[in-house]
């Protein structure tokens, strides 16, 4: 059993209110699971192993739950497309993992396109660092649509660069109603846990107009209807209005980025209970890059315009807000907690923002012993220098102290929890390889 023991200031991650602020508390850890949070007590505890750890100069929070991510994206350039599906592709991911984790904070990630169940049993496994994982395997689109990076000079037989079809991944591209429910029983069969489709036109795509739709309405029903069979739910890509109404009234409810919603569609949507996944973060972030086409530059200039304003509708609706930050340009992975910053940008409080990226986001996307510090969930614990609470602006000053995942740690800070490091992980795979089983059975002979 280990106690952190008189813990600073602890956020629970059970609401968005003062309730959820605790100072001089005690979290118990039986293994991986969190077994109690109480008032501090500094007598010992009779009749058990107990490790204390001192953390009263820490402000401790769960786990970050990122609930849009691509784990495989290094960039959108043609070299990093080359370089995220070529023979290394899966190293890079593996730096992601470990960045996402390590770094930025998150103990959960919903992979919206590009991860393949081999990457989620490596993480399983223990053979790769990072998060736990639910994973959309493909972002589905129509021909022309937010997948299809073909670009205008195409060739007819050309394979989309953006996450071409390989083994365990079915291409992102589909047209009409049949061949969408086919694709969705595709991606339950390669382990899929979420169905990702594009009722929308995207920003960096290179031939949608914003203002267009992407699928018909015959189309995305089908794919909805399809998942539902499948107990999958269904998060849809939707910028612009037209959209946003599609992916609502045909029963999606997880709406991501979300950039021209009104206050009609902020009701229909809450009328629905539907769930909004802003990607704030992203939309900043894509106003610095150098190097688009003026077709993309334009498109970014118009989102970037309308964006903040949707946010404020869809928090003033009441709408339930998560977290994602949707990380597809270089030096966002690992910068996780960004997207809590630019949402307080945005007007939320600063507690909306830590509830939109712990407890609700775990309970939106279906992990539901996780994103919250309370007995019988997961111990998934940040343990940071500075009130980053009230200000999460301090991650990006180097706030962040400990990574816990499942009473684990990963950044070595506490003595007398248990960890695991990059190194110790690297040690322990190749103690448990074939190759090395062998060279201790050559020892022997010899």
């Amino acid at each position: 059993m280990i106690v952190l023991s008189n813990i600073k200031k602890l956020y629970d991650g059970t609401s968005n209110t003062a309730a959820a602020i605790h100072e001089g508390v005690d979290v118990w850890i039986e293994g991986a699971t969190i077994e109690a949070v109480k008032p501090h007590d500094p007598r010992p505890a009779h009749g058990r192993d107990v490790r204390r750890v001192d953390c009263s100069s820490f402000i401790v929070t769960p786990g970050l739950v990122d609930c849009h991510s691509h784990v495989t994206v290094l960039g959108v350039r043609d070299e990093d497309f080359a370089a995220m599906n070529g023979p290394a592709g899966l190293l890079y991911t593996e730096r992601i993992l470990y960045a996402t984790l390590v770094h930025g904070g998150v103990t959960t990630v919903r992979d919206v396109g590009g991860a393949t169940h081999v990457v989620k049993r490596l993480v399983d496994d223990g053979l790769i660092i990072g998060p736990r994982m639910k994973i959309a395997i493909c972002m589905l689109s129509t021909t022309g649509g937010h997948a299809d990076f073909r670009g205008t000079d195409r060739c007819h037989e050309t394979v989309s660069r953006l996450w071409p079809p390989g083994i365990g991944r079915p291409s992102s591209i589909v047209d009409g109603p049949w061949d969408c429910r086919k694709r969705v029983r595709e991606i339950a069969a390669s382990g899929g846990d979420l169905v990702k489709i594009c009722t929308s036109p995207g920003v960096v795509s290179p031939s949608d107009k914003l203002e267009n739709r992407d699928f018909t309405r015959e189309e995305i029903e089908a794919m909805c209807d399809e998942a539902a069979g499948r107990g999958m739910p269904v998060v849809a890509h939707a910028h612009s209005q037209q959209g946003i109404a599609l992916a609502i009234e045909c029963g999606v409810r997880d709406i991501q980025h979300i950039s021209f919603m009104d206050e009609a569609l902020a009701e229909k949507a809450y009328a629905r209970g539907c769930t909004v996944t802003p990607t704030s973060w992203i939309t900043h972030e894509l106003s610095r890059v150098e190097g688009f086409s003026d077709f993309v530059v334009e498109k970014v200039r118009r989102v970037v315009q309308a964006h903040a304003e949707a946010v404020r509708i869809a928090h003033a609706s009441g709408l339930h807000m998560i977290t994602g930050t949707d990380p597809i340009l270089p030096r966002m992975h690992g910068r996780n907690y960004m997207e809590m910053v630019s949402l307080i940008e945005d007007g939320l409080p600063p507690l909306s923002a830590w509830y939109s990226g712990t407890g609700l986001a775990a309970e939106r996307i279906g992990q539901h012993d996780a994103g919250a510090l309370k007995p019988g969930y997961r111990a998934d614990l940040l343990l940071s220098r500075g009130d980053v609470i009230a200000q999460p602006q301090l991650f990006e000053r180097g706030a962040l102290a400990e990574v816990v995942k499942d009473g684990t740690g990963y950044r070595g800070v506490l003595t007398g929890l248990p960890q695991k490091t990059f190194r110790s992980g690297v040690r322990d795979l190749l103690m448990a390889s074939p190759a090395g089983e062998c060279e201790e059975d050559e020892k022997t002979v010899g």
